[in-house]
């Protein structure tokens, strides 16, 4: 069966106001005002917890090691975001609807992110959207997690596709990097919190919009 591996921050959805919210909220425990900034800061939310801590320590503290503080608010910081996952949260114009569309034409769709898999659960039931996908591959579902091509490959097995007729959707570098990693096309998105400078990087497609994903994944699948 055809397949098409979504990731999940940045590509399906907009995660980064929760995301930037919940650093916030640690560096506020921690006495200081918000360095971080959901409209700025989007591409680094969602490359992860770690990033944005490292980037908000830098504008507290001055460049440095802050490695034991990033350590120190890892957990906190997952706490702050499991209590409000999605307030800010919404799937990008016209995804769901498209994955809709890709179903009823015989695909199979998953999600494949380096997302804890209890926040990933929480996330998709917040959004009631756990339906849509025939799988779902979190960052510790496996022992490894992309650009590892083994989380992709797991993704396409689990949603019972074929991984010689599959691709992955992404909007980073990892997403990328796992994609080269497993053999399979990459689509990248352009309008997620990197906007078009993601198509900076070598890829197979751009996709400016979900209205376009039906021709892509004939594209690139075929019928």
């Amino acid at each position: 069966m055809r397949c098409v591996v979504f990731d999940l921050d940045g590509t399906l959805a907009d995660t980064s106001g929760d995301l930037i919210a919940a650093a916030n909220a640690c560096f506020a425990d921690l006495g200081h005002a918000a360095p971080l900034d959901a409209a700025a800061d989007g591409d680094t939310a969602v490359r992860g917890a770690r990033a944005m801590l490292r980037l908000g320590f830098a504008r507290i503290r001055g460049e440095g090691d802050h490695e034991a503080d990033v350590d120190a608010q890892y957990q906190p910081l997952l706490d702050h975001y499991s209590r409000d996952i999605a307030s800010h949260t919404y799937f990008y114009d016209g995804a769901l609807d498209a994955i809709s569309r890709l179903r009823a034409a015989s695909f199979r769709v998953a999600i494949c992110t380096n997302k804890p898999g209890h926040l990933t659960d929480l996330l998709l039931d917040a959004l009631d959207a756990r339906d849509h996908f025939d799988a779902v591959v979190a960052a510790d579902t496996l022992t490894v997690s992309k650009p590892d091509p083994a989380p992709f490959f797991e993704a396409v097995s689990r949603a019972g596709g074929d991984p010689a007729r599959a691709f992955l959707i992404g909007d980073t570098q990892t997403d990328r990097d796992t994609a080269r990693a497993a053999g399979v096309p990459i689509v990248l998105v352009s309008f997620g919190p990197a906007g078009a400078r993601v198509l900076d990087m070598a890829h197979d497609v751009a996709l400016h919009s979900y209205a376009e994903l039906d021709d892509v994944a004939v594209q690139l699948l075929g019928r």
